[in-house]
């Protein structure tokens, strides 16, 4: 559960909140549960996320 301490200004409150909400990737896992994906697409996206995952990690170790 995300919780926002609301002090004053409410408006910064909905930036932390919305902040948050994209840090923690829900935004974009109810984009992707709006639509059925089949599941060779389901596999081929998940394949996709790891390359990208270990292309990540390969720069940051690279990097040191």
């Amino acid at each position: 559960m995300i919780q926002v301490d609301v002090r004053g200004d409410i408006e910064i409150a909905i930036r932390q909140l919305k902040k948050k909400i994209q840090l923690d990737g829900i935004k974009r896992e109810l984009k992707r549960r709006e639509f059925y994906e089949k599941p060779s697409a389901k596999r081929r996206r998940k394949q996709a996320e790891a390359r990208r995952k270990v292309r990540k990690l390969r720069y940051r170790m690279s990097r040191d």
